[in-house]
């Protein structure tokens, strides 16, 4: 078995770490002038390692979301010798052992764990292919398809393909949350829009108004990336077909065009399955109405003087 060896971190959510570690007590200390919180773990289950330096958990806290991330600050040592591990903190595992394997589970445990609580795991793009991203997480390797991409990154360089943009963020660390975990079948899934909606959404309200980027286009809308006042756009949100002008609109390629910039308004809200639904004709006046307002007076005028 693996010897135990304390590790102190910092983090938002204990039942979540004692979940990943299997931690049989915790002795918390904190600080009134900080967010910190000093964790000392007395034993570890497989993730447990005979170590020469401690395993260090960061913590940033922001809104009400859970954000952890790892590194590992020294090569590990095991009963099986040596465990690899890069300048950037990256660890290869034992995997023809019996205690590999249990440490390859206990890091699919953590990804589960990290799925069922939502938290954001700051994850390092490893590389790239034609329909996503590889991506670091422990000693595993998951993927993240380019459609999970935060809009941010091809409205930024919108005359790149995707594909351009992917081998661009090799190497880059950004923020994801797991989506899938099947330890039987090897899949890992990561979204980084998801972390993205956890971070941005509870800074939109409905009837705020965003100028947009139009992405893409279909028969019945058009969706569109908000610009947030960072000038980046995190969230993308969706103009029905009935909400793009007063007038009627059979085909929406005939009102917009895909990286057009317009000012849209939120008409609503659903955090629960991450939507925003927009408008953009409800930021003009309803010709009807002005119509109305020109026509009313004069039949009034009219009744009151006979005509």
């Amino acid at each position: 078995m693996f010897s135990a060896t304390p590790v102190v971190g910092s983090v938002q959510n204990l039942s979540f770490l004692s979940q990943i570690f299997g931690s049989n007590s915790i002795d918390v200390s904190s600080s009134c002038s900080t967010t910190t919180t000093t964790l000392t773990f007395a034993s570890i289950n497989p993730l447990s390692i005979s170590s020469r330096k401690s395993l260090v958990l960061h913590h940033k806290p922001y809104f009400s979301n859970t954000k952890l991330s790892v590194s590992i600050s020294s090569n590990l040592e095991t009963e099986d010798g040596l465990v690899e591990q890069s300048e950037e903190g990256d660890v290869t595992l034992p995997t023809t052992t019996d205690s590999g394997r249990q440490s390859r589970s206990a890091y699919w445990k953590a990804a589960r764990a990290y799925k069922e609580s939502g938290a954001i795991y700051e994850a390092k793009i490893e590389g790239s292919n034609s329909g996503g991203l590889l991506v670091r997480f422990f000693s595993l390797q998951g993927f993240l398809p380019y459609p999970l991409l935060s809009p941010s990154h091809y409205c930024k360089e919108p005359h790149k393909s995707i594909q351009d943009i992917g081998k661009d963020l090799v190497g880059s660390i950004i923020s994801v949350k797991v989506i899938q975990a099947s330890e039987e079948s090897r899949n890992l899934i990561f979204s980084e829009r998801e972390a993205i909606w956890s971070k941005y959404s509870e800074r939109i309200e409905v009837g705020d108004v965003f100028i947009g980027r139009v992405g893409s286009l279909e028969d019945y809308g058009a969706f569109v990336h908000l610009r947030f006042p960072d000038g980046y756009y995190h969230i993308t949100g969706m103009v029905h077909i009935s909400e793009i002008s007063w007038d009627l609109v059979q085909d929406v390629r005939d009102v917009l065009n895909e990286g057009d910039e317009v000012k849209v308004k939120v008409i609503q809200l659903d955090r629960g399955k991450a939507r925003v639904t927009l408008s953009i004709k409800q930021l003009e006046d309803d010709p009807l109405l002005e119509t109305l307002d020109k026509v009313i007076p004069e039949v009034q005028f009219d009744i009151i003087n006979g005509r």
